[in-house]
């Protein structure tokens, strides 16, 4: 991959970017794909066939673009929220994109105007795009333990006055809540500062804990971002969606590219909502697995951050974690290194998988012992 010492001198490319790496996780072969918080349940044979039936329906119109505005699935999008929260929605509400990455990005497009901050450990798309787009990222922290100090994220909100400020609840790649009381604490904040505070709740469904969608009636300055990858396992479909305020809605429409998310994944994601009792259904044995992974590897005398996503943090090693990384990838697992010191990710997947995971964690752990 070029970097700032071999780009070419003839490719103006802007000054922010050519020190940077684009975002990706390794894509290597192994028997257990732990990495990248996948939902590890395939479509079963009625959704396959539902989607295919569609999905040959539209194809008879793909001469024609797309529905710009996304009606139908919007619609499909509102009732799903609304079921979920228990607050009703409309489609002016709701936003879909191509990923919620697409998503974030058309936010700083749009009201990127001074600062952004947010509070790592995080998703590193948010301070990526930020560089992306030319908006000033501020960097606040969390706690050791990667929970968000809410009194703190206050102060420093009120202190620098930013235009966006991103929470991601369960956070990843730590997996801890924020409240809904807290959020509603940083709503009032952002609204004293004239800013929007964008609450990144891809992993929500695997929580317990209120949407922050249950705020925007009150402060209409929240933006909640919503995904059908993780706990839809829908992630091959690339549909993101947005709650929020009509007016951010309309907002987004300025910086939106035309016909930007194409008939047949509209299509694909409306069939996918009328499953979506199917589709959920497995979130209930992931939660399931996380807390026996969770009780596995503290029996393994491991730290982990406790987690509301589907995925764990754990460190705690008796050799460096790098050095696990690879021990577990040469026995056909492979999970994430975050970047985190002394700390690993892995994604829970099917019994099977998780079963591979700690036995080989199991194994590689002895090594270090007997050296």
């Amino acid at each position: 991959m070029s970097n700032s010492n071999n780009w070419p001198t003839w490719l103006p490319l802007r000054e922010p970017l050519k020190p940077m790496s684009p975002y990706g996780a390794p894509q290597v072969p192994a028997s257990a794909q732990l990495n990248t918080n996948e939902n590890p349940f395939a479509p079963s044979p009625a959704l396959i066939a539902a989607i295919s039936k569609r999905v040959a329906e539209v194809s008879a119109t793909l001469n024609r673009y797309p529905d710009r505005d996304a009606i139908a699935l919007r619609a499909g999008l509102a009732k799903f929220i609304t079921a979920q929260t228990v607050v009703t929605f409309e489609v002016a509400n709701l936003w879909a994109a191509n990923g919620s990455n697409e998503i974030i990005q058309s936010i700083f497009l749009a009201f990127g105007r001074e600062s952004a901050l947010g509070f790592t450990p995080s998703y590193s798309m948010h301070p990526l795009i930020a560089k992306v787009t030319s908006v000033k990222w501020i960097d606040g922290q969390r706690r050791d333990d990667h929970s968000l100090d809410v009194a703190t994220a206050v102060t420093k909100v009120l202190a620098d006055k930013p235009t966006l400020t991103f929470i991601t609840t369960p956070n990843n790649p730590t997996g801890t809540l924020v409240r809904i009381s807290e959020i509603a604490e940083l709503a009032k904040a952002t609204a004293a500062v004239g800013g929007l505070l964008v609450v990144d709740e891809a992993y929500a469904e695997f929580s317990s804990e209120t949407s922050a969608a249950t705020l925007i009636a009150q402060y209409p300055n929240v933006i909640v971002i919503r995904t059908m990858s993780k706990a839809f396992a829908f992630a091959g479909a690339r549909l993101g969606y947005l709650v929020a305020d009509p007016s951010v809605i309309d907002a987004l429409q300025l910086v939106r590219l035309p016909y930007h998310l194409s008939a047949i994944t509209q299509a694909v994601a409306e069939v996918a909502l009328s499953f979506s009792a199917e589709l959920l259904a497995g979130v209930d044995t992931l939660i399931a697995q996380r807390e026996l992974v969770q009780a596995e590897l503290t029996n393994l005398g491991l730290t982990i951050t406790p987690s509301s996503a589907n995925f764990l943090l754990f460190g705690g090693f008796n050799q460096p974690a790098d050095q696990i990384w690879q021990k577990l990838l040469d026995r056909g697992i492979l999970i994430r290194d975050v970047g985190l010191l002394g700390q690993l990710r892995v994604t829970i997947g099917t019994a099977a998988e998780n079963q591979a995971f700690l036995a080989a964690l199991a194994e590689v752990l002895s090594e270090g012992e007997n050296k």
